[in-house]
């Protein structure tokens, strides 16, 4: 099959790399133009660039897929599939329509649920059970196409945003590569409609969204701080001072006292009230500093860092 892959951030990765080592013919990678990045502001390519580049795979970077020169230029190509990953760019009609055998989308959620820009976060958020990959027939709507092949696996307690998305990522990589292989043997899989009544939707991130409401019950709080691992992070401010907190975990301990209050210090983290319950943190980071187990932030803070002490004030 002579393939197209669009896709942008290290998530689409394992799939692209899958489909360079299998007997298909990535054709061209399209991939973001180079973005700043980092405290210089350097233009830095993608990490789907990167990999086309070390298997010298031709590469497009338009900035829209609109354009009359990027279709005609799309369509020479003569693909059989068109894969999205990730793209980050919205497909017109006349981009789907171009290869033989469609377009396919590889979406991290069990869909119709969390259709969208941020289906891992936003199924830790809301303490789903399960979640997985969605193998898609693209049509013009948002994540709204036929179904062509679903894996799920459960959402395991203590399991961040990073870890889902890991394993998410190569779970896509084996089930595109597996519908690819049935659409080249001329036994494509079953299209199956998405129940529209029950989609939800994962809208994008914001920073604003990660600050820390101590009012919360304890298992939200934690969701929270296991959502935005590794962006934006949670944080909370402490004496006047954002705080960001990349790891957590509930304790037993009942208390009346006001959320956000430190209870204790116990085996090196920081048991602080919640709404309901109570939680620990791990792994902080203070303003300016990277990140580190709690233990080291309270060593260089013995003197300053008091049971009673009120975060997110």
């Amino acid at each position: 099959m002579r393939l197209i892959f669009a896709g942008t951030p290290e998530f689409a990765v394992p799939t692209l790399e899958c489909l360079l080592q299998s007997s298909h013919e990535v054709i061209a990678v399209y991939t973001q133009p180079d973005r700043p990045a980092g405290r210089g502001r350097k233009l830095t390519p993608s990490p789907i660039k990167l990999l086309a580049q070390k298997y010298q795979t031709p590469v497009c970077q338009p900035e829209t897929l609109r354009s009359e020169s990027t279709i005609k230029e799309l369509a020479d190509l003569k693909p059989d599939i068109l894969i999205v990953v990730a793209y980050g760019l919205i497909l017109p009609q006349s981009i789907l329509s171009i290869p033989t055998h469609g377009c396919l989308n590889v979406h991290a959620s069990l869909l119709p649920r969390w259709r969208g820009a941020a289906p891992i976060q936003r199924a830790i958020l809301a303490g789903d059970q399960r979640t997985g990959i969605t193998i898609m027939q693209m049509d013009a709507g948002l994540d709204t196409g036929d179904m062509l092949k679903q894996s799920s696996l459960p959402i395991t307690a203590g399991m961040t945003a990073q870890q889902l998305h890991d394993t998410l990522a190569t779970l896509g990589s084996v089930d595109l590569l597996e519908v690819v292989e049935q659409i080249a043997a001329g036994k494509p899989p079953r299209r199956v409609k998405q129940e529209t009544d029950s989609a939800t939707y994962a809208e994008k991130l914001s920073k604003k969204e990660a600050e820390i409401d101590w009012t919360e019950t304890d298992k939200s709080i934690l969701r929270k701080i296991k959502a935005f691992n590794p962006w934006p992070v949670a944080q909370t401010v402490l004496r006047g001072r954002a705080l960001r907190i990349w790891d957590a975990e509930l304790v037993e301990q009942k208390h009346s006292t006001k959320p956000g209050t430190l209870l204790s210090i116990s085996d090196g983290r920081m048991i602080i009230a919640c709404g309901q319950g109570a939680i620990a943190l791990t792994e902080v980071q203070a303003e300016g500093k990277k990140r580190m187990p709690s233990q080291a932030y309270l060593n260089a803070r013995k003197d300053d860092i008091k049971p009673g002490l009120v975060f997110g004030e």
